[in-house]
């Protein structure tokens, strides 16, 4: 298995810049480059990560998604004069010719391939390459949006013809709409691209018709071109979460990608003047753990835009911190979409329902009015927009978001626990363990008697589970001490032990406590307070106990052909969990499990996002293979395969649709549909 994070930067595409004066082109400065590798630097992750050398892309390569025509001006450029560059980038959409433009260009595209074949390789498992100019507007015979070789379309293509790959996913959460990609790729079914972008209903640059919903892509290449339209300013981590939840996730499952790479623009997060967003730098953390659960974990980020400097090298290095395997701070803010963010979300579900199994049996229609419309009506007339008003910001600005960045980031970081998973050495545990899984001591058994006589003496009733019980002890102990970032037991009767740590997590301190039991609870503890929420996968519903704010029967049973876990773990228990906002997570799977070994490692690694990585497993000691699965996940060791997708049946994502529409204003990350009755197929 692959491991290690590679890192590509070359100074050298620092020269290129604007040498006129250029109120829309200004902010693309070379600093962008340099002032994130510095931000990196200070938090150590340079030297952890792999550094690869960039290359310059070859002509060959740029003309496999560019024309010779293209390839020849930004060739000829190389020896005008100030004058001479001036009228060349007249001809172009808000982009500039430096002497070095076309050098930095050509490094661009080989830094791209570079990290491509690093990963594809299996030198190193995932990267990020910090490149200038960027791509993801350039199209097959022009210059756009500073952007001269599409530097992501051309990594795709190459993957293509060297690797022989047949799906590679795109995600390009830049806040501009990357046209360039979409016009290059909206015929063909071997890659799924995927933009969310600021639109105001054409009103935002580039102000295309086709970055709406409706653009699902042409031809052989329909429902391959996902368009998430932004209809308002200010979306959040929320937003972004819900997107990927309702939207991008359960798409790129059904897709199964043999690589994923990233437009990675950072205009989209908070303080920057192009996108005026307000997601905080960790929101990209979680997006990026989500992402690398795919394609075995083959990730390629590549940067795009971002133009606040303070805010891209703080998303920047959430994103490599992530790539190198350290837990997921917790994300901040309200845990609840917009308006307008599910309105565009409810769009882009009924767009692509015709094209995506997961999508078959959802209750899906378009909304024509949509609440922001009537405010862009309004301002259209008094007030035009033009292309790029909205960077013109003041220094003022720009101070306060670093002095929010600067205090918002000692807040939510912390440091990595010397040790990712900790365990207890249970017989014969050495031959299935990682190497990376630690030992830790054994608590004496009149300690543990001790504790169990004075807190869980109602739930312990004979001395069978006590050892598993003292082992539990030490491993939570340390979670909360943060000494270990994980732990995993075994338990000769893993129903009572959860119940034991749920009780026990919250003695220690935890306010918020999530647990996922798969399997036959058998003993549900009193959730009244707030300060535990469960959810239940099991097969049938416990008698007595019916679905409440805190407790979720989630009745399932995986299909044989294959996993259908995906919609349940993305529909339901991750928009919950998320509101819900834990500080650890308890996973336990206890007798009568209903679900694989490929579903449970799908919700342990998916999970990992919550409670800045914490979590505690506790497994039936019969489960030998799927201890070896929880273990290699916890540790981080790989990526695994989650089985054969299958879509879920009609009775299933009905089930699932019920516990939403029951359940979605209070755990609002569960919203992906407006209920008011405006909508019309």
């Amino acid at each position: 298995m692959a491991s290690g994070t590679a890192l590509i930067y070359d100074e050298e595409m620092t020269t290129h810049k604007l040498l006129w004066s250029d109120p829309i082109c200004d902010i693309e400065v070379p600093e962008r480059l340099s002032s994130s590798y510095e931000q990196l630097r200070s938090y150590h992750l340079v030297e952890r990560c792999v550094h690869v050398p960039a290359r310059e892309g070859s002509e060959e390569e740029i003309l496999l998604v560019h024309s010779l025509e293209h390839l020849e001006v930004a060739k000829s450029t190389q020896t005008m004069n100030e004058e001479e560059l001036k009228r060349v980038s007249e001809n172009y959409d808000a982009f500039f010719f430096h002497p070095s433009t076309y050098r930095c260009a050509r490094l661009a595209v080989g830094a791209t391939l570079q990290l491509v074949d690093a990963v594809m390789s299996g030198k190193v498992r995932n990267g990020m390459a910090l490149v200038r100019p960027p791509g993801h507007h350039s199209q097959r015979n022009a210059a756009n949006g500073f952007c001269l070789f599409n530097n992501v379309a051309i990594a795709a293509e190459y993957a293509k013809l060297k690797y022989g790959l047949q799906r590679i996913l795109i995600v390009d959460w830049d806040v501009h709409h990357g046209q360039g990609t979409q016009y290059i790729f909206e015929e063909d079914p071997s890659v799924l691209y995927f933009s969310w972008h600021r639109y105001e209903h054409q009103e935002f640059w580039p102000s295309l018709k086709e970055s709406d919903y409706d653009a699902v892509g042409l031809g052989k290449g329909k429902g391959f071109n996902i368009n998430l339209p932004w209809n308002k300013v200010g979306m959040g981590n929320s937003d972004y979460l819900a997107a990927f939840f309702h939207v991008l996730l359960p798409t790129a499952f059904e897709f199964d990608p043999e690589l994923v790479i990233v437009s990675s623009g950072y205009d989209s997060g908070i303080g920057d003047p192009e996108g005026q967003m307000n997601a905080t730098p960790e929101v990209f953390a979680h997006l990026t753990h989500f992402l690398m659960q795919l394609a075995n974990g083959k990730l390629c980020v590549i940067l795009e835009g971002g133009y606040h400097l303070k805010s891209l090298g703080e998303s920047v290095c959430m994103t490599v911190k992530t790539l190198l395997g350290d837990p997921v701070p917790q994300v901040s803010g309200e845990m609840a979409p917009c308006l307008s963010a599910v309105e565009s979300i409810q769009n882009v579900r009924a767009a692509h329902k015709p094209y995506w199994k997961w999508l078959a049996y959802e209750d899906t229609s378009f909304l024509q009015n949509l609440s922001t419309k009537s405010h862009f009506l309004k301002t259209a007339n008094s007030n035009p927009s033009t292309e790029h008003e909205s960077k013109i910001t003041n220094n003022n600005d720009t101070v306060k978001v670093d002095r929010f960045l600067e205090l918002h980031m000692k807040n939510i970081l912390f440091p990595v626990p010397p040790i990712k998973t900790a365990t207890t050495g249970c017989e014969g545990s050495e031959h299935f363990l990682s190497e990376h899984v630690q030992l830790v001591k054994e608590m004496d058994k009149t300690e543990v008697e001790a504790l169990v006589s004075g807190f869980y003496a109602d739930l312990v009733k004979d001395n069978k589970t006590l050892l598993s019980l003292g082992s539990m002890f030490v491993i939570l102990d340390k979670i909360l001490k943060k000494e270990v970032c994980n732990g995993i037991a075994t338990s000769p009767t893993a129903a009572l032990s959860a119940a034991v740590a749920l009780r026990h997590s919250v003695r220690l301190g935890f306010q918020r406590v999530l647990c996922v039991f798969v399997g036959d609870m058998q003993m549900i503890p009193n959730t009244e307070d707030g300060k535990m929420l469960i959810i239940n996968i099991c097969e049938k519903e416990q008698s007595g106990k019916t679905s409440c704010k805190h407790y979720f029967s989630l009745n399932w049973k995986e299909d044989a052909e294959g996993n259908d876990f995906f919609s349940a773990v993305l529909g339901f228990i991750l928009p919950v969990a998320y509101s819900y906002q834990p500080n650890l997570t308890v996973i336990a799977v206890g007798p009568n499990r209903n679900l694989g070994i490929s579903g449970i490692s799908l919700l342990v690694a998916l999970i990992q996002g919550l409670a800045e990585s914490r979590i505690f497993a506790v497994i039936e000691d019969t489960e030998i293979s799927l201890m070896q699965n929880v273990a290699k996940l916890l540790v981080g060791a790989s990526t695994p395969a989650f089985g054969i997708y299958v879509p879920p049946t009609q009775e299933k994502v009905n089930r699932i649709k019920a516990l939403r529409d029951q359940f979605q204003q209070e755990w609002k990350m569960l919203q992906c549909s407006v209920k008011e009755g405006i909508s019309s197929n």
